[in-house]
């Protein structure tokens, strides 16, 4: 059936996106995935073909396009051809959300053109070791020093996508305590320069899947944070962070449909070539059967990531529907990507394989951003019960 949601500009955006990745990324992916992280320099070249700056304001050196779409292409095409971007995801996702909703007309001066080139790279720093998803929970403090200059901040956090190269990261800390009636208070979020005196990276941590994105720790010893580059109010951090997470969950929906539909497309290819007992394994009917199944799911997973990237374009979408789209497009990732790689057989274990690599990446996306119970929750919420 005929999608609606994109348009001829997308398209050209879609070419010239697949272009790139075959010049650009897969001669060097192999490298990368030994590495465990795409080179610093790589994100210099998405800053130069405007990737970091389709959303940002013309003022700020950016292309001034309020919309996710071009970011859905982006999720596309770097699933059809079994690669990513790196780290340089959460620059996009998690990072300008926070500096639009939040940055004043100073800050944004300061921090969006270099966060358009790719000169600063930016991550989210909001888990801790042993809060998991209780954001309320975090012990990392900020506390303003007696000049009322700077806020000193002290505390570690842990599993922080693009933490290795980021040269910014917003950090969520405590700046008062929690209320009797709100555990929530008291949560201020930084835009913390990671040259800082004190600040640290820990471990790269050692991950199942996603091995070309960097992910640390981080540790912060009194660490002197500017108050001017404190993002929005004080103590209002939970706030600000439950406004973002919508578009954080379709984003993490929207890239789970693009590795099933690509999953689907790798499995399809393989069993047209791999032949067993003098035929290919294309020609048995339980092939047939299977990816015909998995092509029905894709198709629902499609439309409902449709649907939500359409509604958060449209500024709609809510924090139930983004984590309706989140839970049911990670469940049938999690699903198609498993059957398609039973039909590589043995090869679907070796990670020479894309598909191999796509089952360890996509495991993942049923936990961050919210674990699919958490989704549960919310959604059960939204109807009354």
């Amino acid at each position: 059936m005929r999608r609606t949601v994109f348009t001829e500009d997308h398209d050209a955006f879609r070419e010239t996106i697949r272009a790139f990745i075959e010049n650009e990324v897969v001669p060097v992916y192999d490298e990368w995935y030994e590495a465990g992280q795409a080179p610093r320099d790589f994100y210099y070249k998405l800053g130069e073909l405007g990737i970091f700056g389709i959303r940002v304001p013309e003022e700020y050196g950016g292309a001034g396009i309020d919309s996710h779409k071009y970011e859905a292409v982006m999720y596309e095409e770097t699933a059809r051809a079994g690669v990513s971007f790196g780290g340089s995801g959460v620059h996009v996702l998690l990072g300008l959300p926070y500096i639009q909703l939040l940055a004043s007309d100073e800050q944004k001066k300061r921090y969006l053109p270099k966060f358009v080139s790719g000169e600063e790279m930016w991550a989210l720093a909001m888990t801790e070791p042993g809060t998991g998803s209780d954001v309320a929970g975090m012990k990392t403090t900020a506390k303003l020093n007696e000049a009322g200059t700077h806020y000193i901040l002290n505390g570690a956090k842990t599993f922080i996508t693009g933490g290795v190269h980021a040269d910014r990261v917003i950090v969520c800390a405590r700046t008062s305590a929690p209320t009797e009636q709100d555990r929530r208070f008291g949560i201020s979020l930084f835009a913390v320069d990671t040259k800082s005196a004190g600040y640290s990276i820990g471990r790269k941590l050692d991950k199942l899947g996603l091995k070309t994105s960097d992910t640390a720790e981080l540790a912060f010893v009194d660490v002197e944070v500017p108050v001017e580059d404190l993002l929005g109010e004080e103590n209002k951090g939970f706030y600000y962070l439950g406004q973002n997470l919508p578009s954080e969950r379709w984003g993490i929906a929207f890239g789970a449909y693009a590795q099933a539909a690509a999953a689907v497309k790798f499995a399809k290819e393989y069993v047209q070539e791999r032949t067993v007992f003098g035929k290919t394994v294309a020609s048995f009917q339980n092939t047939k059967f299977e990816l015909a199944a998995c092509q029905a799911e894709v198709d629902a997973a499609e439309a409902v990531a449709d649907r939500a990237l359409e509604a958060l374009d449209a500024g709609e979408l809510t924090p139930a529907e983004a984590a309706s789209a989140k839970l049911f497009c990670t469940e049938v990732a999690h699903r198609v990507i498993d059957r398609c790689l039973q039909l590589h057989g043995g090869y679907g274990f070796m990670n020479e394989y894309p598909i191999a690599r796509l089952y360890a990446d996509n495991r993942v996306n049923r936990i961050y951003g919210g674990t699919s119970e958490v989704m549960k929750s919310i959604i059960a919420k939204d109807m009354g019960l």
